[in-house]
């Protein structure tokens, strides 16, 4: 149990037992450097259950604890704060349990516990991965992880998003100035040369509304009789009718994506443990209509369009079959949701990581599957996030002006490149070894960029800052785990048993922290955010080097001491490493 745990049982048994009065939760935080102490009970919120003087409480129930706490030595009380000083074997005795557990943070799922489905990228066949897929696959991607971690068994998914008129437009593109160019004759990849003509169809059709306008008619009315759209959305008819050549041309350009998409994620170190196509899913939302009609959640307008009114649930109407039968985004994503607990049996919640933009409509589909009556509905979540911005403006992935996630990853690792050459600390490193060592910094200089900030917030994007060697970055994090292995290997004695020291100031400090990291990756699974993990990491990291700076480890003299701090400097390695997995970040052994 961890002190905080054992401190806030006896706060509320204390608070019963000198003002018989329960109360639900105690508020704690850090000790303030210039105070005497290891962690701080808030009194103020205890105010609004017993009237008094916070002073008086707070001395009331530190001698209370200090009588009822073996492992709580002193107090002092500072206004309407409660300073614990906690005992120093408290923490050698916990060091002792966790040095040896190579899971130490992490929780094992119960065996009768529903599992999480975790959807991310779910991206369009006709283009390549951008940068703002790049912050949806780390965010899911990493949000999975840490919700394994807490102790839930996880799927990971998308839906990709396979079939409609953007869809056709590529295909009408490369069958009209294709000239039957492929990944193969052209050397690109798949989803590049297909992005390609998903730009030439809409330079083609502005030129065509030009000259529309040109010859007298409305730009309104040109974008709708140019015959490149004419002619895309015959296609997309064609494709829905089941036209042999168009399903044919599809399945081929789709699987030149799909190609290109897996060399993407695997550059990006993430994966997918089962996919849906939105051409398999788009219809499974009519008959839960249909069934939703009847029990009332649903209602048919005059004109045959069905609808949920949500209107008492303070949001709008909304349509989940147009009058002509056709489905809509929302009627497949009810259909989806309920296929995949039927796939998945042991699924009893869905995270969705999808941009801000769609607030509303998880809003709305949540709320409809709720009235479906479905119990696992309660356990949905939108996993919201801000996009991605850059300092040359916003992205238009028509116009071309995206920037490409492949193109994105290696720029990231030649920038690590150029500033590892200038740092000039890769002597005796073979070629093979620098290229391995520059991808792993610029990945997770990328990677620890964007996971480090709240998912809510947008982001301005700076590859240059976000591969520094200083401050909050993924490099200065695997720097200092890269200096702890260089210490490790120096350590040419024994130092596998426990020993018994009176603490360092320093040692105590980061033992304090290394205490935390159990607690952190439950509140990052509880929250839905690495940013949890990687802030924890920073502080780790700040802690493990002011110890560095402040005692001597390899030249220590005393022998236990010296053990001790290999030891603690080992954990500390191994907690960068598991946190940083759970970003998706590796860790260098040498850097």
């Amino acid at each position: 149990m961890s002190i905080q745990n054992i401190i806030e049982t006896k706060v509320k048994e204390g608070f019963l037992a000198l003002y018989n009065i329960e109360i639900p939760t105690v508020e704690f935080q850090a000790t303030r450097k210039e105070f005497e102490g290891d962690i701080t009970v808030v009194v103020f919120p205890l105010l609004r259950y017993k009237k008094g003087n916070p002073v008086q409480i707070g001395e009331d129930l530190g001698k209370y604890v200090v009588e009822n706490v073996p492992e709580i030595t002193n107090y002092n009380v500072v206004k309407g704060f409660l300073n614990l000083v906690v005992d120093d074997s408290f923490y050698t005795n916990f060091f002792n349990t966790i040095y040896t557990d190579a899971t130490y943070g992490f929780v094992s799922p119960k065996a009768d516990e529903k599992a999480m489905m975790v959807e991310y990228s779910s991206p369009n066949t006709n283009k390549p991965l951008h940068l703002g897929h790049v912050r949806n696959n780390l965010l899911g991607y990493s949000v999975a992880e840490i919700i394994k971690a807490a102790g839930k068994k996880v799927y990971k998914t998308q839906i990709i998003n396979d079939r409609g008129i953007h869809i056709c437009k590529s295909m009408l593109a490369w069958e009209k100035f294709g000239n039957g160019e492929t990944p193969e004759s052209t050397g690109l990849k798949g989803d590049k040369l297909v992005g390609n003509y998903y730009v030439k169809f809409d330079q083609e059709y502005k030129k065509e509304i030009g000259n529309l306008v040109a010859s007298g008619i409305s730009e309104e009315d040109a974008k709708k009789q140019a015959p490149l759209i004419l002619e895309a959305q015959q296609m997309l008819l064609k494709w829905e009718a089941g036209d042999e050549k168009v399903v044919a041309l599809w399945k081929k350009m789709n699987a030149w994506v799909y190609a290109g998409f897996d060399v993407t994620y695997k550059s990006m170190g993430v994966d997918f443990d089962n996919l849906y196509y939105e051409s398999n899913t788009y219809l499974l939302g009519k008959d839960v209509v249909a069934q939703g009609i009847e029990k009332g959640v649903f209602y048919k307008k005059e004109d045959g369009s069905v609808w949920c009114d949500l209107t008492e649930d303070g949001l709008d109407e909304k349509i989940v079959l147009r009058s002509d039968g056709t489905a809509v985004y929302m009627t497949q994503d009810i259909g989806t949701a309920i296929q995949r607990v039927k796939d998945y049996a042991d699924v009893g919640g869905m995270v969705y990581t999808v941009g801000n933009e769609q607030d509303y409509h998880f809003q709305v589909l949540f709320l409809i599957l709720k009235k479906l009556g479905f119990d696992w509905a309660k356990q949905l979540h939108h996993l919201s996030y801000g996009m991605v911005d850059l300092p040359s403006g916003k992205m238009k992935s028509r116009e071309g002006t995206v920037v490409d996630a492949d193109d994105l990853m290696v720029e990231m690792t030649e920038t690590a490149k150029t500033i590892s050459e200038e740092l000039g600390k890769l002597d005796g490193y073979s070629d093979v070894e620098k290229n391995e060592l520059y991808e792993t910094i610029g990945l997770g200089a990328l990677k620890y960029f964007i996971l480090k900030v709240d998912p809510k917030k947008r982001i301005l994007f700076d590859p240059k800052s976000s591969v520094d060697f200083q401050g909050n970055t993924g490099p200065f994090i695997q720097y200092t785990y890269a200096r702890i292995q260089s210490i490790i290997r120096k350590a040419d004695f024994d130092y596998s048993q426990p020993v018994t020291i009176d603490l360092h100031e320093k040692e105590k400090e980061l033992l304090k922290q290394l205490e935390l990291y159990p607690e952190t990756v439950q509140q990052a699974a509880a929250n839905y955010s690495p940013a949890i993990i990687a802030n924890y990491t920073y502080d780790l990291v700040k802690e493990f080097n002011s110890f560095y700076q402040n005692v001597h480890i390899l030249g220590e003299e005393n022998l236990d001491k010296k053990i001790f701090r290999i030891q603690l400097s080992k954990k500390v390695a191994d907690t960068i490493k598991s946190a940083f997995l759970l970003l998706g970040i590796k860790v260098p052994e040498r850097m």
